[in-house]
């Protein structure tokens, strides 16, 4: 039954990120064409990123205690109630006034972003728990699934309209919630009950204190998160203002997000090389690369010439920080380690999405991401001051 686990926990991550895809990555395309500006779009955003960030620490922390449901159970019920949502959205389409469409979609992303440390800590809890799992080979299956989601995305908008966004959404959240529920994963609450005894169980402020260094490099990967975040969340604008539209911004997509196959497939040997630190650190170089290359690329080949840096940005990142947090933090912290470090992915939402449309509206996309690159270069240096070597790799 246990088989195959690292393709299991892939189909996971890939119905999440080709759920994102559709809720975040073409939130732009959905939006305008309802009647949002650039502005309102980055305040929707924003509120429901910040509403996540407010969630995640309490959730992770009342799913760090032993008599807790599991954090299988947890993504169920968070997907269900996102699937309430999405259904909602689509069917009232139409009918409904901006301050629903505002409500539901904001409540949407709110779910979307809540998953995040609760998809990473499933598949180190299970490699924890001594099973055969690759979290690399699972985190590419989702990244070749965003890839394909952001291919057909881009041509389904383009020939049927914007209306196909939240569809999509809702066939990607059953297929999650199928996905989910299969996986074989049982909480160990006589090992959690045993770390909590050892070492106590921490809040928020004890927490924090306990990882100092955690703290630092938070900060950066706030940065870091909102570079990333003010390109991908206005990729619509700058396909525009790089002369393409919204089957371009897909294409970029695609591209990007292939790039970042060959580092989540080969994570596992470059473990063998170097720690997680070194690939954390150097993650953060590539993303002020990538924002810099977009700034100068002055039309639709360059644009797309910009996207392989995702290679050794977001995709190096996005394992490398889940490795990195699960070597530094004791077990009983672990989800706790993992939802801070989502909600820094959060926060960078948060300050691309207040920041981000308006700087469109008053100073165009240039001004965008110059700001962008400013964000990812002090997010690199700042993470690099504060990464310490994990106790593992």
């Amino acid at each position: 039954m246990k088989k195959h686990l690292s393709v299991r926990y892939g189909t996971i991550q890939g119905c999440y990120w080709m759920g994102y895809a559709a809720l975040m990555g073409y939130a732009s395309v959905y939006l305008l064409e309802k009647g949002f500006t650039n502005t309102q779009i980055g305040l929707l955003t924003a509120v429901g990123c910040i509403v996540s960030a407010v969630l995640q620490p309490a959730l992770a922390s009342y799913a760090d205690r032993p008599e807790s449901p599991s954090v299988r159970t947890m993504l169920l019920g968070a997907n269900l109630i996102q699937l309430v949502l999405i259904i909602s959205l689509a069917a009232t389409a139409e009918s409904s006034s901006m301050v629903v469409r505002t409500l539901l979609y904001g409540a949407s992303i709110t779910m979307l972003m809540l998953m995040i440390p609760f998809v990473n800590s499933l598949g180190m809890e299970t490699i924890r728990q001594g099973e055969e799992l690759d979290y690399g080979i699972g985190r590419g299956m989702g990244s070749v699934a965003y890839a394909i989601a952001s291919w057909l995305l881009g041509r389904l908008t383009a020939s049927f309209g914007a209306d196909m966004i939240p569809i999509w959404a809702i066939a990607l959240t059953i297929l999650f919630l199928i996905c989910v529920f299969r996986f074989p994963f049982k909480k160990d609450r006589k090992k959690a009950e045993a770390e909590k005894e050892e070492t106590g169980a921490a809040g928020p402020v004890d927490f924090l204190k306990r990882y100092p260094s955690f703290v630092v490099v938070l900060l950066g990967c706030i940065l870091i998160f909102m570079s990333h975040s003010l390109i991908n969340s206005f990729n619509y604008q700058i396909a525009m203002a790089k002369g393409g539209g919204s089957g371009e911004m897909g294409n970029a997509m695609t591209i990007s997000a292939v790039s970042e196959l060959p580092t989540m497939f080969l994570f596992g040997y470059l473990l063998k090389k170097k720690s997680s630190v070194f690939w954390f650190r150097l993650s953060g170089l590539f993303f002020v690369l990538k924002s810099i290359g977009t700034f100068l690329a002055f039309n639709i080949p360059t644009y797309y010439a910009v996207q392989p840096f995702q290679m050794f940005g977001w995709a190096l990142i996005n394992v490398a920080c889940v490795y990195y947090v699960d070597g530094i933090m004791e077990p009983q912290d672990s989800i706790k380690g993992q939802a801070y470090m989502a909600m820094t992915i959060t926060a960078g939402n948060v300050m691309s999405s207040l920041f981000g449309g308006w700087l469109i509206d008053a100073a165009g996309v240039g001004a965008m991401l110059i700001c962008a690159s400013l964000a990812a270069f002090i997010g690199w240096l700042i993470v690099c001051l504060g990464s310490k070597e994990a106790k593992t790799a």
